[in-house]
């Protein structure tokens, strides 16, 4: 067997041939962000001249040393800033260019890694007969502390800007990989599906993607000043000031400046959900909030596939879990949406870590996503989903918890071994069901398949897709409460009452 070589623009890669599937690893597409580069936009690669071995993940972005058996398979990466690398698999018998589907990480900005296990691509190219990308990019104070506003060497939103630079690569170079780059579809799910809402409202993104599939996140920003102030407080955790010379970032030690960034998030929000590092509104990058963005027709003509799981705060609400009371909760969860008060909203639901869970669910993940995907139904045609499969008993996955869909759509699911499961037949059709709608819409940009008509989602009639034992089109699924959801409109953000009447 011949190892697959291809030519980049940047020079020749070895990659290897797995399952069906060719694969590269760990290709540079971008210079590494260190010491000039640091909070920086990212810079091209250099060219090499000998062939690149493309075998093995690069490091990852550096972050908080995952605790987690899972999300790294058990293993301990390299965590670097030399981090911006990326990873394609292609069918080994193409035969003919094929769509592309480039996958964006989430872990609330701070976490995560493209080679993450249940990111494998193998499954989802060989079966889908689509070249599947997945990335890397700047986490946590590296690739998402509000810098532009102390200096113009400075840039904001420096993730964001490497997710693009990773997407310029796949435009200029995937069809050496077999892939067209006229039919890339971007796909990320938490903060890569938030990433994405940025994408959409971003001039630099415009012509890199023709689709986009959203999984549990919406529109997530922090106003500039709120980013200035989260940045200056990190800069006083190291000893600097706004007005001091800060030419010394570059050469402090990456590692003093991850653990000021975890004192400044301990001392501002203890321990309630926050999101200090994330995309904020900046004229350079992300101009207008995306909500406001998309309305005003940033995304026109780029059709939509969203969705969200049935009991998405059930991951960071757990009975064995101690966490805030229920009114400190609602305070974070109102600093976390920009959204005064809730408490009228918040009657309805049980003072408990139950209610906690639920109110994230609707408001943060379920409500943001109907607003987002009724805004964009004006500029393109848009499909909505909602994933209800859960494991009856079992300790995390009885419940739609954040992230339980992903396994399913990469179809991955020998990986739930790690929490204790065997897979069954039913869990294997729910999979393939979903693989197939995502891989259709990559295809066609439109998720129905054989078996399953899958009507555009509409104001008027609101068809969602049910992924569950028996998936099914429902119209208005819980109707009641996003009626009452969206009741309390005039303390909401502009998106959540423009379009969401009868």
């Amino acid at each position: 067997m011949t190892a697959p070589l291809v030519t980049t623009l940047y020079g020749k890669l070895l990659g290897a041939e797995e399952e069906g599937v060719k694969v590269w690893r760990g290709i540079p597409f971008a210079a590494p962000p260190v010491g000039k580069l640091r909070f920086r936009a990212p810079q091209p690669p250099q060219p090499w001249d000998s062939v690149r071995e493309a075998l093995s993940f690069s490091p990852v972005s550096h972050q908080p040393v995952s605790t987690s058996s899972t999300r790294f398979g058990g293993t301990s990466p390299d965590y670097s800033e030399d981090c911006l690398y990326l990873n394609v698999w292609s069918p080994a018998e193409a035969g003919e260019s094929l769509p592309v589907m480039v996958w964006i990480h989430g872990g609330t900005f701070v976490t995560g890694s493209g080679s993450q296990p249940m990111f494998d691509g193998t499954r989802m190219a060989r079966n889908g007969k689509v070249v599947l990308v997945t990335i890397n990019y700047r986490l946590g104070p590296f690739g998402f502390v509000h810098m532009s506003p102390f200096s113009s060497e400075f840039a904001s939103n420096a993730g964001l800007l490497d997710q693009i630079a990773a997407l310029k690569w796949v435009q200029g170079n995937i069809s050496a990989f077999g892939g067209d780059p006229q039919r890339v579809t971007v796909f990320g799910e938490s903060a890569g599906s938030m990433s994405i809402a940025a994408l959409l409202a971003m001039p630099a993104a415009q012509g890199l993607f023709a689709g986009a599939i959203m999984e549990s996140g919406a529109g997530q920003t922090l106003q500039p000043e709120q980013g200035q102030e989260i940045a200056a407080a990190l800069l006083a955790e190291l000893g600097l000031t706004p007005g001091s010379d800060l030419e010394v970032l570059d050469n402090l030690p990456a590692e003093q400046i991850l653990e000021a960034a975890a004192r400044m998030t301990y001392k501002l929000s203890g321990e309630a959900l926050s999101m200090f590092f994330q995309p904020v509104i900046e004229p350079m990058t992300v101009p207008a909030d995306p909500a406001e963005a998309i309305a005003g027709g940033s995304a026109q003509g780029i059709p939509l596939l969203i969705g969200t799981n049935l009991h998405e705060g059930n991951l960071f609400f757990r009975e064995e879990r101690p966490g805030e009371s229920f009114e400190q909760s609602l305070k974070a969860l109102e600093m976390l949406m920009g959204i005064d008060d809730l408490a009228e909203l918040a009657v309805d639901y049980p003072k408990s870590w139950e209610g906690q869970a639920e109110l994230l669910t609707d408001l943060f993940f379920w409500g943001s996503s109907i607003a987002f995907a009724e805004t964009q139904s004006a500029a393109a045609p848009v499909w909505m989903y909602r994933f209800d499969w859960t494991v009856q008993g079992h300790p995390l996955l009885e419940k739609a918890v954040h992230g339980a869909e992903i396994l399913y759509v990469f179809g991955n699911l020998h990986l739930l071994k790690q929490y204790g499961l065997t897979v069954t037949p039913d869990m294997q059709k729910l999979s393939e069901t979903m693989q197939k709608t995502w891989t259709a819409f990559a295809h066609r940009g439109d998720p129905s398949i054989p078996g399953l008509e899958w009507p555009p989602y509409r104001a008027d009639s609101r068809a969602t897709v049910i992924f569950d034992g028996e998936t099914q089109v429902v119209l208005d699924p819980d109707a009641e409460k996003r009626r009452r959801l969206f009741s309390a409109q005039a303390n909401w953000p502009k998106v959540f009452s423009e379009k969401t009447g009868e």
